[in-house]
């Protein structure tokens, strides 16, 4: 069923929206069928300000997929990112009745319900609840616990969690554009997934999404996410600090950016100029290259360096942790000449560029493999994983199109498909941390979808 499976991740991020396609080809590697991409308006540091304008976005970018692809999108996975997310570590326990017993999956379940019950902050909801490792009667470092003896069962807990009304607004959204939502991710766990390899959780590693309203960080140790955090600044602000610094327009300033600006001011010398034509007729305008790399390395030094005191908040310089081997740098803003290197300079740690392609078909089109489009890529491979026929094509749509009712191929609805795969073509096998984060989601989406019918 996977191979035929057809996934669509739609990443809704500050400065741009990217609806893509993908499936699983015999390699089992992600082929992208389709690309679509519009400018994001109504979207400030990763949360939807102007719900009309991003309907508009949003159905702009699927269209555009659309075309490229030749399938119709039915549901999507979505990215989830902005301010308004943190997380918490939590540890649960429970007392099983039966200790003679295997562990099965309904205590995990009953596990997982307890955490549910966490007091939260008002109008905060639960994103994700991503099991770290379990102990039993005090044996620790359990990484699956069903099929174990045990009297006490506990668990600690990455607890991403974040504002229900931004949350809703998304989906909300999603509905309006003619969409269903089969999934939501953290949108640095998306990022995570297409760029890093498993070696590199294992070992340690801190993944930074710069994208262009917020900077996400994710920490990986022992192949298990340890932390998260948002950054509320992130390429936008860079823009807007050459914009006011050379006095001129966004638009230039971006173009100015992405194609002359360096992150270490040392790399351009004095009488490197660049010449922007003068508006409605007036003078152009001539702007020194160090000039403009020291306003960047301004901004990138102190975006880094809160990143970097997320990092060692959460124990990187504890001798006894030792925690990370180095660090993984992506999204659009990891496109910034020398980037990396001031990274390594501020940090101290290894690093590199995280680039999509490991995932990708050989044949993938070269825009596709830049770190740009590594959260849609991940997104792509959420949704393969749910095992839905995200979209149809549209040859097929034709042929069943002119047909009496009673003749058409039926398309089970989306809700239905989740409830089949979710009941019985999930692989036994599969481990307890990712039934927990299926399951859990499950219900997540099943509750946003509740909510949004309702508010009709």
């Amino acid at each position: 069923m996977e191979k035929d499976s057809i996934a669509v991740g739609l990443d809704i991020g500050t400065t741009k929206i990217v609806a893509m396609i993908g499936k699983k080809n015999e390699y089992g590697k992600l082929e992208i069928l389709g690309v679509g991409k519009s400018k994001s308006l109504g979207v400030a540091r990763g949360v939807v300000n102007n719900i009309t304008q991003t309907i508009q976005s949003i159905q702009e970018a699927v269209q555009d997929a659309e075309a490229d692809s030749g399938y119709k999108i039915n549901d999507v996975v979505v990215g989830i990112a902005g301010q308004h997310i943190r997380s918490i570590q939590h540890s649960d326990y429970i007392s099983r009745n039966n200790p003679e017993e295997v562990i099965g999956e309904e205590d995990i379940d009953l596990l997982i319900n307890q955490v549910h019950k966490l007091a939260m902050l008002p109008g905060e909801e639960i994103i994700h609840v991503l099991p770290q490792e379990f102990k039993i009667d005090g044996q620790t470092e359990i990484k699956e616990p069903i099929g174990m003896y045990g009297g006490r069962l506990e668990a600690s807990f990455h607890v991403v969690v974040g504002q229900a009304s931004s949350i809703r607004n998304v989906g909300r959204c999603i509905k309006s554009s003619g969409l269903d939502l089969s999934g939501l991710t953290l949108e640095p766990l998306a990022s995570a997934d297409a760029v890093l390899s498993q070696e590199e959780k294992e070992a340690g590693v801190a993944l930074i999404d710069i994208g262009g309203g917020t900077t996400d960080l994710a920490i990986f140790k022992d192949g298990i996410i340890r932390h998260t955090a948002v950054i509320p600044f992130g390429g936008n602000v860079i823009t807007e600090d050459i914009k006011e610094g050379c006095s001129i327009i966004e638009k230039q300033a971006e173009l100015l950016k992405v194609k002359f600006g360096s992150a270490w001011p040392g790399e351009n010398k004095d009488n490197e100029i660049v010449s922007i034509p003068g508006l409605r007729g007036r003078e152009p305008k001539e702007i020194s290259l160090k000039n403009l790399s020291k306003i960047i390395h301004a901004r990138v030094v102190e975006i880094v360096e809160q990143v970097f005191a997320e990092i060692k908040a959460y124990g990187h310089e504890d001798p006894r942790k030792k925690l990370i081997a180095g660090i993984v740098l992506t999204g659009g803003g990891s496109q910034l000449k020398h980037i990396k290197q001031l990274v390594e300079y501020i940090t101290g740690m290894d690093t590199r560029i995280g680039y999509p392609n490991e995932h990708l078909a050989g044949n993938s089109d070269e825009e596709i493999s830049s770190p740009l489009y590594a959260t849609a890529v991940g997104l792509v491979m959420n949704s393969i994983r749910n095992n839905t026929k995200s979209a149809t094509p549209l040859v097929e749509l034709q042929k069943t199109a002119p047909q009496p009712a009673m003749n058409v191929v039926h398309e089970p609805a989306v809700e239905e498909r989740l409830e089949e795969v979710t009941a019985g073509d999930i692989n036994k096998a599969e481990s307890t941390e990712k039934r927990v984060k299926r399951s859990f989601f499950d219900k997540y989406i099943d509750k946003i979808k509740d909510f949004l019918d309702n508010a009709e």
